[in-house]
């Protein structure tokens, strides 16, 4: 049982990828017109969608295989709120994108929606970096 847990949650770690590429595609959006932006976006979100589906998975198999080790308990601290800090940007991150879209259909400005997405994903690359760091790294 360990190792399907472990294969699941390492299939749930590549998934949750895409949290590396998104800054570098927000970066080219501000340089593309408006029709490119709203398909960018709506990519983006489908996206961004299947990432939260790999964050229950990680929480599902991440959880078992914390009960199954002998880490340290700030271990488990760490890894819980850099967790936690990826799934509630990566879900708030969504509000920016719908906005992209929104507002290319009334005809406004999408920079500030384009900028705000890109600051909350350099944020979750940040953090999902860090917890590859003390996945890798673990404290026993």
């Amino acid at each position: 049982m360990f190792d399907v847990m472990m294969l699941l949650h390492v299939l749930g770690a590549v998934g949750m990828g895409f949290y590396i590429v998104l800054p570098i595609m927000l970066g080219g959006a501000s340089k593309m017109d408006g029709s490119g932006q709203a398909g960018l976006a709506k990519g983006l979100l489908s996206a961004n969608r299947i990432a939260q589906y790999f964050l229950i998975v990680q929480l599902l198999t991440g959880g078992y295989l914390m009960s199954q080790g002998e880490y340290e308990v700030i271990w488990m601290i760490i890894v819980t709120l850099l967790f936690l800090g990826i799934a509630a940007l990566g879900g708030i991150a969504t509000k920016p994108l719908k906005q992209i879209v929104s507002s290319i259909q009334s005809g406004q400005s999408t920079a500030a929606y384009v900028s705000e997405a890109r600051v909350m994903s350099l944020i979750i690359l940040v953090l999902y970096v860090a917890i590859v760091y003390f996945m890798v790294n673990p404290i026993y």
